[in-house]
């Protein structure tokens, strides 16, 4: 009895040592993670590498937790950033050389490029079975805030096709980013600008109809990269490279995977969009490049995000593409 006693004493003993070893060690493993808050502009399927990292575990496999919020806004992604609300923002390169401009001494870095076209549809309210670019003189069309890059390329595509957006037809600019779609579905406007899901869940629903792609036809430019002070990036070197190296994984595994399954592994992020509808957005994007393969900002994208400001008027001056843009931590994690 005595003998038994002390077998199961020691065998006690041996799994509290065992219960005790592991948690010690999952404590450590969770103390480890580094802890990055991100603000991203928008939730959108626009930005499936983003969920894709961190729903694959990519930056949790670099030693990183990212902490993701949703600002609704350019000036509101800024705003975090430059409070100190936010570590890395995800929002389009023109704001870093807004702040720029302004004369800031602690500058705004693009260090990874994100998207690489232009993310929204122009959508119709009515069905055109032969559309023509000409069909919008004379229409009202509702268009995004001033200064962002969506209404710099819709003004840019217009102006390709002959179109002045401020005589020949009535553009509204004044409905903030986050009401566009319902001021578009009580009856404003003819045609809008919209971002995805929202564009297709229009055409499903019966509200609208996708008639162009604005991406198709501004060509390649850093629409979204991942940005951060430059004190920050200084002093947390280390960080930000392996945050480089996360997204950069997430590129490659959406770039040679279908669509289904990088709608499968982001479906958590967007829990009131059909899998189907998240898959086809996806599949949109894939066909128009839309999703950078790899996180490197190149001067030909910068210049020709210039050239759109500048065509917008809304270019403060102009800015060297080695002044805001750090490509030599994306181009380390793509030759590794």
């Amino acid at each position: 009895m005595k003998k038994w006693l002390k077998f199961s004493f020691s065998s006690l003993l041996i799994v509290i040592l065992m219960f005790s070893i592991a948690a010690c060690s999952n404590t450590d493993q969770t103390e480890k993670l580094e802890k990055v808050r991100l603000v991203e502009v928008t939730r959108s399927i626009f930005y499936a590498p983003e969920y894709v990292a961190i729903a694959k575990g990519f930056f949790e496999k670099e030693g990183l937790e990212i902490e993701l919020s949703t600002a609704f806004g350019g000036d509101k992604t800024m705003t975090a950033l430059l409070s100190g609300g936010a570590d890395v923002a995800l929002v389009g390169s023109e704001t870093s050389i807004y702040v720029y401009a302004q004369g800031s001494n602690d500058p705004v870095i693009n260090f990874a490029q994100l998207t690489q076209t232009d993310g929204t549809f122009l959508v119709s309210r009515d069905k055109i079975e032969n559309f023509s670019w000409d069909l919008l003189k004379g229409s009202t069309f509702l268009g995004q805030r001033t200064g962002g890059m969506p209404q710099m390329v819709g003004e840019f595509v217009l102006k390709k096709h002959g179109i002045d957006p401020h005589q020949d037809l009535t553009l509204i600019q004044n409905i903030d980013f986050a009401n566009i779609p319902s001021a578009f579905a009580s009856g404003t406007g003819n045609f809008v600008q919209l971002f995805e899901p929202q564009a297709s869940i229009f055409e499903k629903e019966g509200k609208g109809h996708i008639i162009a792609s604005f991406g198709t036809e501004s060509g390649h430019v850093p629409y979204t990269t991942f940005m951060a002070k430059d004190s920050y990036m200084k002093e947390n070197k280390v960080m930000v490279e392996k945050f480089t190296r996360a997204i950069y994984k997430a590129q490659q595994w959406v770039n040679t995977h279908s669509s289904e399954e990088v709608a499968e592994a982001i479906k958590s992020y967007f829990p009131d969009t059909d899998i189907k509808l998240i898959s086809t957005v996806v599949d949109r994007y894939k066909e128009q490049g839309s999703f950078a393969t790899d996180p490197i900002l190149d001067k030909e994208e910068w210049n020709n995000l210039q050239n759109i400001m500048d065509e917008a008027g809304e270019l403060p001056q102009v800015v060297d593409h080695k002044t805001l843009v750090n490509t030599q931590i994306a181009e380390k994690v793509k030759g590794e």
